[in-house]
């Protein structure tokens, strides 16, 4: 009965689901604070029943009940619990479930610390979200119920999970991408409530930045985690393959960076509110296309999860319907918000512009390349491949241009900046980052290239612009050090992100520059030289796991005759499916790692197998870590947590409020 009542649940949460769309929003229209107070307990009625309906899976899974279609087709008894768990999002229809969890979990977080905002702002959000939450909760119910039986005869044990999925990098991956797919609903949701009442102000942006930092940063640990699970689990030693499904998680990533921009420039000087709204509206709006990409059929990738063209067209027609009624909504009602701010040239909302246009073009021009094999393929134009040369050629100059920007961007003054004051704070950080760009590539490799001297150079240049900024607003003239107590947590979070991207800068220009791989034929006691490095090969075992048989090869690193790590890479064969797996042996480092993957048994007990020396590989996994920290850091701001009851009655939206 367990499957049952969480499809019970499940149904009762979209019921909830219909009411919370409509009666809290027509309470807004009418100024009924009775209908707009039910929004809150809605809010958290969905969020329970949506929670007791995933339980209800996850005990499915973890009791082996095969005769759930969904069980049977993801789930095997041999499986470890663990991956049990996991398998819950492992496919379709449970991550669909799972998206959908994350969604009323996001709703309810809303109402809970919703307190000092205005009863008619709350109610508007929550009825956007929960009129999101109703068409996914369409999509469950009808397309995609995970908890569909198959009796009277059910499967005696289950297919099992694709063992692609079964590792810890695909436990943690899903919830923080869904979380940040998810979460930019949170600011889609105030940018139309904002577009409905015709106002917005800097509280509005305040409360709208809290929520958007917060997506922002788990959309950002939820990339890197792919990036990092790709390049350890599928042996090929990379990081970044601008794979259709990848590159539907990075665009909304882009607009989200920008959108966390420009809501600054919007909470402290009042600009850019039409573009904010735009970007809030476009980035919830891609996070439904990369769904719609994911689910629909129509990509061909690891990464996704369903061939059914039914429920492509269902995600077209919702995607459709919700970005379709919020430009309509936009045209009509956005000039209304609109507001005219001076500013010059050398400013920092000037930058913090051309940082947005920047980004939103790099996203722009992804998406065209991501999409182009589709519209080709539609048109009968053939099969046209867009790979890897096409998405460099662009994105890399215009990713230089904003770290360019970042720099000299976060010194600037608001509205305009005297070029005397500016001069000196730009030359000196300019000329050491040339020195450090043509110096430190000559140090630290044996081959001189203009790419590791531009990467090191931007790498310098933010980091200089960093400690500059951070020095000069924590000092007197005298340069004692008075202030960083001052310092508040949004100036500060900033700066760690930015350091984040510097440090994903260095590390994705050093390790695409001077990574060096080798493929060769061993047996036990070949020794084969890269990079410095002697790896020694000696000899294959056989190691039995919980659901799997592994040959486990044992390869011993040297440098200089000294010891450096023995590394055990495993070709694995999963008794319930048959599928072979590769799992590459790492050494790791700050400053290098050492990698070695298997490939085919070959005749006389002879291996092929490929080696990879990457330096620099982890700076940009730290870098991505930087750059979500620094998001958590900017909303610890105290202004984020201490708002005053006068200052929400005198600036936010009014129950009722039109333009």
């Amino acid at each position: 009965m367990t499957p049952e009542l969480g499809h019970f649940c499940l149904i009762l949460a979209f019921c909830l689901g219909i009411v919370q769309a409509v009666i809290p929003f027509c309470g807004s229209l009418a100024g009924n604070r009775t209908w707009m107070s039910m929004a809150r307990p809605l809010s958290a009625g969905q969020f329970v029943f949506v929670f007791i309906s995933f339980f209800c899976l996850v005990a499915a899974f973890l009791g082996d009940d095969f005769s759930v279609l969904y069980v049977a087709n993801n789930g095997n008894s041999l499986l470890p619990w663990y991956y049990k768990v996991s398998a819950v999002w492992g496919a379709h229809e449970g991550s669909l479930l799972l998206w959908v969890l994350i969604l009323s979990g996001w709703t309810f977080a809303v109402a809970l610390l919703s307190n000092t905002m205005p009863l008619g702002l709350v109610s508007r959000v929550l009825s956007v979200m929960a009129m999101v939450s109703v068409g996914f909760y369409l999509f469950l119910l009808f397309t995609s119920n995970p908890f569909e039986r198959v009796l009277p005869f059910s499967a005696p044990d289950g297919a099992d999970l694709n063992p692609l999925l079964q590792d810890i990098g695909l436990i943690i991956h899903p919830p923080l991408l869904y979380m940040g797919y998810v979460g930019f609903s949170v600011p889609f949701a105030f940018a139309i409530a904002a577009l409905m009442a015709g106002r917005l102000d800097a509280a509005w942006a305040r409360w709208t930045r809290l929520w958007t930092n917060a997506a922002w940063g788990f959309l950002t640990l939820g990339i890197a985690i792919g990036s990092w699970w790709a390049y350890y689990e599928l042996g090929w030693g990379g990081w970044w393959f601008w794979d259709p499904v990848e590159n539907a998680s990075f665009i909304p990533w882009l607009v989200g960076t920008a959108l966390v921009h420009s809501l600054s420039v919007t909470e402290k000087r009042g600009a850019f509110r039409s573009w904010t709204l735009l970007l809030a509206i476009f980035a919830f709006s891609l996070s439904l296309l990369g769904t719609f990409l994911v689910r629909s059929g129509v990509l061909t990738s690891v990464h996704a999860f369903a061939a059914d063209p039914t429920r492509g067209v269902f995600i077209l027609a919702f995607l459709g319907l919700v970005v379709g009624g919020s430009l309509l909504l936009y045209g009509v009602r956005g000039q209304a918000l609109h507001l005219r701010a001076e500013f010059g040239w050398l400013s920092r909302e000037a930058f913090m512009l051309l940082n947005n246009v920047l980004l939103v073009t790099a996203a722009a021009i992804i998406l065209l390349g991501t999409l182009y094999p589709l519209i080709a393929d539609v048109m009968g134009w053939g099969k046209i491949s867009v790979g890897p040369p096409y998405f460099n050629l662009f994105f890399v100059p215009l990713m230089a241009l904003v770290a360019l920007c970042l720099g000299v961007g976060s010194i600037l003054r608001w509205k305009r900046t005297e070029w005397g004051w500016l001069k000196p704070r730009v030359i000196i950080p300019a000329l050491i980052a040339l020195v450090a760009g043509l110096a430190v590539p000559g140090v630290l490799t044996d081959h001189f290239h203009w790419g590791a001297v531009l990467t090191v150079a931007l790498f310098t240049w933010v980091s200089l612009f960093i400690v500059q900024d951070i020095w000069q607003k924590s000092t007197h003239s005298g340069g004692r050090l008075v202030g960083v107590k001052r310092l508040t947590g949004s100036f500060l979070g900033m700066h760690v992100a930015h350091l984040g991207v510097a440090c994903s800068i260095l590390g994705a220009g050093m390790t695409s520059l001077y990574s060096v791989e080798q493929d060769a034929r061993v047996e036990s006691g070949t020794v084969v030289e890269v990079a410095g490095y002697s790896f020694e090969f000696l000899g294959v075992s056989e190691v039995p796991g919980p659901n799997y048989v592994a040959d486990q090869a044992e390869v011993r690193v040297t440098r200089d005759g000294g010891a450096v790590a023995v590394l055990r890479p495993e070709k694995r064969r999963y008794l319930a499916s048959g599928q072979i797996m590769t799992e590459a042996g790492i050494d790791g480092g700050l400053w290098r790692d050492l990698y070695v993957a298997m490939g085919e048994p070959l005749d006389d007990g002879a291996w092929a197998i490929r080696v990879h020396v990457k330096p620099f590989v982890r700076w940009i996994w730290l870098g991505a870590l930087l750059m979500a920290f620094g998001g958590v850091v900017a909303m610890l701001d105290r202004r984020y947590r201490a708002r005053r009851t006068r200052e929400v009655a005198a600036s936010a939206l009014t129950v009722g409020s039109g333009s």
